[in-house]
């Protein structure tokens, strides 16, 4: 293999431990957050659950496949990415200053949006990981509370260590997270093959056709299958867009597709695994092992 080559796949690698950990972990929580008692408590009939299935797919296409890859992308800041670099291609334009203003201020307002997201998105990402310790120990549930800590407390120290590192060190396990929430949504998928049809966008017009109240609802909980999509645009100073690119559709896109796919087919199969459909996903034998590999991936997503 010729240095060049070996240079692209490893950035490819790289880009999945910086860029897709958030996106990419977005399936421990997504669902749930629409079927779960603890969420909106979705009623789990096919209609819901192909129509939820589908909004999810289509969204995280449009958003990052046609939005951020096809275009924004390409509205870079001499290579770089993000808000801020957005906000200073404003210096070279002819607008006027009332328009310049303008557009700083929807910049400041991205830049708050972005606290927001950091602040919010380890919270919610680690301790959804953790809580996979209900499933394989309920009596470990007073646990998880001061383990999410640690964990972050510990995250936000290797930080200051730079993307490089961070980037060589959690490429590879992010790249076996995205293989084994592929092969627990093919398995579920072989159980069920009917649910293929939410890959479709039919079923996603036909729930907001059908019950337009009930689907602007769940898009509340839908937006969380994209959370992290502003990462291929704001780390495209780092890697790249051609590199970003590749590891989205070689590797992230169709293992988010199984895996949301799979965890439909098992909400119909047994609707009672609405309060853990990610670890359900996977047989009782690899729970601990996914427990592990979950809380390394939040990790990673939070950094």
């Amino acid at each position: 293999m010729s240095n060049a080559k070996k240079g692209i796949y490893g950035l490819v690698l790289g880009a999945l431990g910086v860029v897709f950990g958030d996106i990419g972990t977005s399936p421990l929580y997504a669902l749930r957050a629409i079927f779960s008692p603890l969420g909106q408590h979705l009623a789990i009939n096919e209609t819901n659950v192909h129509g939820i299935i589908s909004l999810i797919i289509w969204s995280v296409t449009l958003v990052v496949s046609v939005k951020y890859i096809g275009y924004i992308m390409k509205a870079d800041n001499k290579g770089e990415g993000g808000i801020i670099a957005l906000v200073a291609l404003t210096k070279s334009t002819t607008l006027g200053s009332r328009s310049r203003w303008f557009f700083i201020f929807l910049g400041l307002m991205g830049v708050a949006l972005f606290y927001g997201d950091s602040a919010i998105t380890p919270a919610i990402s680690v301790l959804s990981a953790v809580e996979g310790l209900k499933v394989v120990a309920p009596d470990l549930s007073s646990l998880i509370l001061p383990v999410t800590i640690a964990i972050l407390t510990l995250l936000f120290w290797i930080q200051k260590y730079g993307t490089k590192l961070i980037g060589r060190m959690f490429g590879p396990v992010m790249l076996l997270w995205f293989i084994a929430i592929a092969s627990g949504g093919i398995w579920q998928i072989l159980q069920n093959p009917g649910i293929l049809n939410a890959v479709s966008p039919l079923p996603a017009i036909e729930f907001f056709t059908n019950q337009p109240t009930l689907a602007f609802i769940a898009m509340g909980a839908v937006v969380l299958a994209v959370t992290g999509a502003e990462a291929l645009y704001a780390d495209m100073g780092h890697f790249g867009r051609a590199p970003i690119a590749r590891a989205w559709f070689w590797v992230v896109f169709p293992a988010l597709i199984l895996c949301y796919t799979g965890q439909g087919a098992l909400l119909l199969q047994d609707p009672s695994s609405s309060s853990s459909p990610f670890l359900l996903l996977f047989p009782q034998v690899t729970h601990i092992p996914m427990v592990i590999l979950a809380t390394l991936a939040t990790l990673i997503a939070s950094q």
